[in-house]
């Protein structure tokens, strides 16, 4: 009776995570669908314009609509089933699209700051009108994308990432409504690219927060609330039938999903099955992880 209890906990996540799935990859698609559309507006903006704000922030939704379709990829193919050459299957396809999103949005914001740097020492006029109308059209697609994205899950990193592209999106034609306006009412061009320098900084800051967070996790890392030595001391503390525990490696298959791997000696006497069921039950009540393997040994040499 308890193994269907526990069977149709284990269904209930699995369908709860495959639902989150889909709705991620919905909002994915139809924010992709709006950035792209009106990135083609903001070029035609840009060129008759002549403003870097607005070519910037559409290089930004070109690039946009690329990462969201790479975001929209990792969710479908995290739909994916495990397979004889993908035992995990493929879950962290979705950590590694949003790396090449946090990539792709430090590159964007090197080419506005070496682009306001030329426009600083040779400015270039800029009709204001033109630039806010198209900028202000651009706000309200963001602000739509943004709170179709922000209805997501915003553990999962390949809907950060989104977010994060979209948010930069919005700051964009921020900052472009802004130079409209003071290059209408004072003339100054090089408000242009100085608004666009301040936009880029605050695309790399999410660049670089999503490439640390997934960076880590393809490296292995351990994951953050979880601790070698603090598994170690707690199994020490509670496993009566355990000489010793030693070899403890936390990693994480994607940011939900962590895995433990570690050696026990057991006790003379102690029953190695039951010790490692034990054992299990413990890393799943004290640190919530329920990807455990534990290799049970009885010569206490063995283990350090």
């Amino acid at each position: 009776m308890s193994h269907d209890h526990s069977h149709h906990g284990h269904d209930h996540a699995h369908h709860h995570a495959l639902d989150d799935t889909i709705d991620g990859r919905r909002r994915i698609a139809i924010a992709a669908f709006l950035t792209f559309s009106f990135m083609i507006v903001e070029v035609v903006g840009g060129v008759i314009s002549g403003s870097l704000a607005l070519l910037a922030d559409a290089a930004h939704m070109l690039t946009d609509a690329g990462s969201l379709g790479l975001a929209w990829l990792g969710f479908k193919l995290a739909e994916r089933p495990a397979d004889a050459s993908r035992s995990f299957g493929w879950a962290r396809f979705k950590v590694l699209a949003a790396f090449v999103n946090g990539l792709a949005l430090i590159v964007l914001a090197a080419w506005i700051i070496v682009e306001a740097i030329q426009r600083l020492s040779e400015p270039q006029p800029v009709m204001g009108g033109v630039l806010f109308a198209v900028a202000c059209g651009g706000l309200l697609v963001n602000i739509a994308a943004f709170f179709v994205l922000h209805g997501g899950d915003r553990e999962d990193l390949n809907m950060r990432g989104a977010l994060w592209h979209v948010a930069g999106d919005l700051l964009g034609s921020v900052a472009a409504i802004g130079a409209a306006i003071v290059i209408i009412y004072t003339g100054w061009m090089p408000i242009d690219p100085i608004l666009s320098s301040l936009v880029a900084v605050i695309i790399a800051i999410g660049g670089y927060r999503i490439i640390r967070s997934t960076g880590h996790i393809l490296i292995e890392g351990v994951p953050a609330g979880l601790s070698p030595d603090a598994i170690k001391d707690d199994l020490r503390m509670h496993l009566i039938n355990a000489y010793e525990v030693g070899h403890v490696h936390a990693w994480a298959l994607n940011e939900s999903k962590f895995l433990v791997t570690l050696d026990v000696t057991a006790k003379p006497g102690a029953c190695p099955e039951s010790l490692r069921q034990t054992v299990k039950a413990r890393l799943k009540d004290a640190f919530d992880v329920d990807h455990v393997t534990v290799e049970i040994t009885s010569d206490p040499l063995e283990s350090t």
